[in-house]
This record gives C-alpha cells, sequence and structure tokens, in this order.
C-alpha cells in the first residue's frame, strides 16, 4: 500500500481464519474493492496463512486468492505464522512481517479483520 494515491481510499483486510466461507468472503469483499477503485492490501495472519489451501467446495479460496492478485491486490502472508506451521516454501504469499502488517494498518483508509 505505500505509495499509494493520496486521492484512493485503502483497504486493508486481516485474514485470522482458515474459514472456507469466510475467508472465501473476505476475498470477495477485496476483489468487490478493487472493482471499485480502492486499493487494498490482505495480511495472512495466524491460521489465515493456511487458507492457500483451501478449496473446500463450494469455497475455493484459492481461486479467490488468485483473482485477487490478479486483480491488482496486494498480499502478504505472515513469516513467523508460516514457519510455524512449516509451510513458508509452500506459499505463493510474500512472506511478511509484524512490521508490514503494521504498515497495512496504519497506512490504510479502513481495516477490517476477518477471524
Amino acid at each position: 500500500m505505500s505509495g499509494s494515491d493520496p486521492s484512493v481510499d485503502t483497504l486493508g483486510i486481516v485474514i485470522e481464519t482458515r474459514d472456507p466461507e469466510r475467508a472465501w468472503n473476505a476475498f470477495r469483499l477485496g476483489i468487490t474493492a478493487l472493482e471499485n477503485d480502492h486499493d487494498v492490501s490482505v495480511f495472512l495472519l495466524g491460521e489465515g496463512v493456511e487458507v492457500e489451501h483451501v478449496t473446500e467446495e463450494p469455497f475455493d479460496v484459492r481461486d479467490r486468492m488468485t483473482a485477487f492478485t490478479d486483480s491488482g491486490g496486494e498480499l502478504l502472508a505472515c513469516g513467523t505464522c508460516l514457519e510455524m506451521r512449516n509451510s513458508e516454501d509452500e506459499t505463493a504469499c510474500p512472506i511478511s512481517t509484524m512490521a508490514d502488517l503494521l504498515e497495512v494498518v496504519t497506512t490504510a483508509d479502513r481495516v477490517v479483520t476477518i477471524g
């Protein structure tokens, strides 16, 4: 989100769950915000780092994640949370830190936590 146009509303979404429906809806919100000219960053935290592997029908979270990033959304994942799950080599998301999360929540106009 750094370097964002100050005239564009920004949204930060923190996902702290691996619940298929909640994570799926979080990415749907992000996609809708992007389609409406908002800058959006999603930060995966805690068990939220596991959503990349959730494809439980009818909630294909991986598909919505791809659509989100393809639409220009920024996707970040907590490196410590990935490390605790031995998943740091399995993620397509940039491995991030608490400093990155701090930037998301302090620079966004609005922050939504889904957990």
